[in-house]
């Protein structure tokens, strides 16, 4: 008989069966069906935060500087997350000081946005989502954040969630516009405009 290491019984398995009935739980302890606005507001954060993952694995290759903000975009997105997953109706005062979401990264994404709106050329058409892999994977990128900020605005508007996840996320969207096209210029990769088809 062998006498090397034996599997460990005390190892966390991957999987739960807590969810095999279509519910699911918040930071709150609070039991929902995996549909509801609460699950789909985080599911599609975390979707956007893959996208940029995959993005990120792009930009870097090429080189470009703020791969290390795509990185921390992700740890904000893993904050929103959580805020989402603690829903104010159901929340104590302790859960929501753990989970508050604040203006900080807004601001800070503000910042990005202008600095590199300033080295732009202006925009005088429509810009189809193009300009090379980077700048077509961030703008894959900025169409889920429009998603994930359409299933987040019902939760600020029932009072369930922060405004400032909101905010967040719209301000991410342009930030995600503006890098794309900055990523564009930078490899010398032409942007395809939009241009109406004859009848």
């Amino acid at each position: 008989m062998g006498t090397g290491p034996q599997p460990s019984s005390k190892l966390p398995k991957i999987y739960t069966k807590t969810g095999d009935k279509g519910f699911s739980s918040t930071f709150t302890g609070e039991r929902r069906p995996k549909d509801d606005q609460v699950f789909e507001a985080v599911g599609t954060t975390d979707e956007l935060s893959s996208a940029i993952g995959f993005a990120m694995e792009l930009v870097a290759e090429k080189g470009h500087t703020f791969a290390e903000e795509l990185q921390k975009i992700q740890c904000a997105l893993q904050d929103v997350g959580s805020a989402l997953a603690t829903p104010r109706s159901s929340a104590r005062e302790a859960h929501l000081k753990h989970t508050a979401f604040q203006e900080g990264p807004v601001l800070e994404l503000e910042q990005w946005i202008d600095k590199y709106s300033s080295q732009l050329p202006p925009l005088t058409a429509f810009i189809l989502p193009s300009g090379g892999k980077s700048s077509a994977a961030l703008h894959f990128c900025r169409a889920v954040c429009r998603r994930a900020e359409r299933r987040v605005v019902p939760l600020v508007q029932a009072g369930e969630t922060d405004v400032n996840v909101a905010k967040f996320l719209n301000r991410l969207s342009d930030y995600l516009f503006t890098v794309a096209r900055y990523a564009a210029m930078k490899e010398g990769s032409q942007e395809k405009i939009y241009k109406k088809r004859d009848a």
